[in-house]
């Protein structure tokens, strides 16, 4: 297997977004997508106690036209949405929207969060969604971290949960619009793995913490997103440190990007028409109980 050059070193920055801190690794002025993948943000707070869950968090707001997925670390995350769907995924779990045509929907800490340590730790990845299913119905799929596949690598070692697409012939139980291989990755200090990534798809990895020596570049702290040259059929990573971290890779779809907040669509008259159908409800109301 040849391993993937680093093309780019991308430090997760912290930027406000509507007072909630989190990190943003890209979109920058370095870099405005890795298509698929729009933007990717890490938040992690300690929900105080006089707050009440369900009026924290992110209230109700709409998409279109691509898949906010949330990988959820430590605490939970409490989804409603205009289409019905209420549910709570918990630590090691995940979310995947994909938002079509237009969807209402509110990202809240879940009424238990205390019980689960107060923290709320996160990763939110939007992925872009083909020209063919930007207007497709919206689908919600909550994945617990028990209906998760785990592999554990050398020994246990390295433990690699599959989200999405094809990993070392486990495949990941949601099927995303567009090819996508997510991986979570754990390593121990001393592990050391080589991952294979499909040769055509763009990639990445973003580390939570601890680092890793990525073969023929160097090391890499946490904090840092490694931008992968499109040269190579994998990577072979050695933790340096305990370390989390995000595989990301999936096949691009070359095509415009027309964004506004939270639509993304290929043209600006298709934004235009994505404000004016959220403004007259077209996307559906939701109202938090």
């Amino acid at each position: 297997m040849k391993n993937r050059s680093v093309n780019k070193l991308l430090h997760a920055e912290i930027v406000d977004m509507g007072g909630m801190p989190v990190r943003q690794p890209f979109p920058t002025q370095h870099i405005e997508q890795i298509d698929p993948f729009l933007l990717l943000h890490h938040h992690v707070s300690k929900l105080p106690e006089h707050l009440v869950p369900h009026r924290s968090g992110v209230g109700p707001h709409p998409h279109r036209g691509f898949s906010p997925v949330t990988f959820v670390y430590q605490g939970g995350v409490h989804h409603r949405d205009s289409r019905g769907n209420n549910s709570v995924v918990y630590a090691g779990g995940t979310q995947w929207m994909n938002a079509g045509m237009g969807i209402v929907h509110s990202e809240r800490p879940p009424a238990d969060i205390h019980a689960h340590g107060g923290v709320q730790e996160i990763i939110q990845l939007w992925v872009n969604l083909p020209k063919t299913h930007k207007m497709n119905q919206p689908q919600y799929i909550p994945l617990q971290a028990e209906d998760t596949p785990v592999l554990e690598l050398e020994g246990g070692t390295t433990k690699v949960k599959v989200v999405s697409g094809e990993f070392e012939e486990v495949k990941g139980p949601i099927t995303a619009p567009t090819p996508v291989l997510a991986l979570r990755i754990e390593m121990r200090e001393g592990a050391e793995y080589a991952f294979p990534i499909p040769a055509h798809y763009n990639a990445f990895l973003y580390l939570l913490d601890g680092s890793v020596s990525v073969e023929g570049y160097g090391l890499v702290e946490g904090h840092h997103l490694v931008l992968l040259h499109q040269d190579g059929e994998g990577c072979t990573l050695k933790a340096t440190a305990a370390t989390r971290l995000l595989l990301l890779a999936g096949e691009p779809l070359q095509e415009p990007v027309a964004s506004h907040g939270p639509f993304v669509m290929n043209t600006q008259t298709e934004l235009m028409q994505a404000m004016r159908d959220y403004q007259q409800g077209k996307m559906g109301i939701l109202v938090e109980d």
